[in-house]
């Protein structure tokens, strides 16, 4: 288990040697190089903006906003700090300066661009299953969501989440415990529900 973990770590401590590169290899003049980083975020950041409220189309306008942000701003970037986490803040104010200009309905998540190879079956459900959660998790408030995206959908620390929603990690944590709770309670009311259902097409 301690060798897996050691494994994640190094793996990931790779993939942020390989940012810093092309970080500056960009820097350096090389603006081709940038496109590595887009396309390593860019469904990401999509399906960062789709949780917290953005429309599809507002969502792929807004992630091109944030790549262009952040290109404009790349000699900000802290080279010993996680790229992730500041693109994503970047996309986080620009999705919040948006909603000032126009109100954005409130739906969660998107289906993957792309899935796996599977059987018809599979695929159906699968996506049956992604809908239900999208909908569970579209229930919770905006907080909620978004530090369940910014930690399971995008795999970051409870350090670099409290940079981008810019409060305490122990706010993070409690708001992350408190987001699971929610979907569990509404798990089980969603299965005695269905249980009463058949109970009463017994009689």
């Amino acid at each position: 288990m301690k060798r897996e973990g050691g494994q994640a770590v190094e793996a990931n401590e790779e993939i942020r040697n390989t940012e810093r590169r092309h970080i500056e290899s960009v820097l350096s003049g090389n603006k081709n190089d940038y496109a590595y980083l887009v396309d390593r975020y860019k469904n990401k950041v999509y399906m960062l903006l789709r949780g917290m409220g953005a429309e599809p189309q507002d969502a792929q306008d807004l992630t091109q906003e944030a790549f262009i942000k952040a290109y404009r701003k790349l000699d900000q970037h802290d080279p010993d700090k996680s790229f992730a986490a500041w693109l994503y803040t970047i996309a986080a104010n620009i999705f919040k300066d948006s909603k000032k200009r126009k109100k954005i309905p409130t739906e969660l998540l998107a289906e993957q661009d792309q899935i796996a190879e599977k059987g018809p079956e599979e695929i159906l459900l699968l996506s049956e299953k992604q809908k239900e959660m999208q909908y569970r998790i579209s229930k919770l408030p905006v907080n909620y969501r978004l530090v369940l995206l910014l930690r399971y959908t995008n795999d970051l620390n409870y350090a670099e989440i409290s940079e981008i929603m810019g409060c305490h990690v122990s706010k993070v944590q409690n708001d992350l415990y408190r987001a699971r709770l929610k979907l569990k309670k509404m798990m089980i009311g969603e299965e005695r529900i269905d249980h009463e259902m058949l109970e009463a097409r017994r009689f």
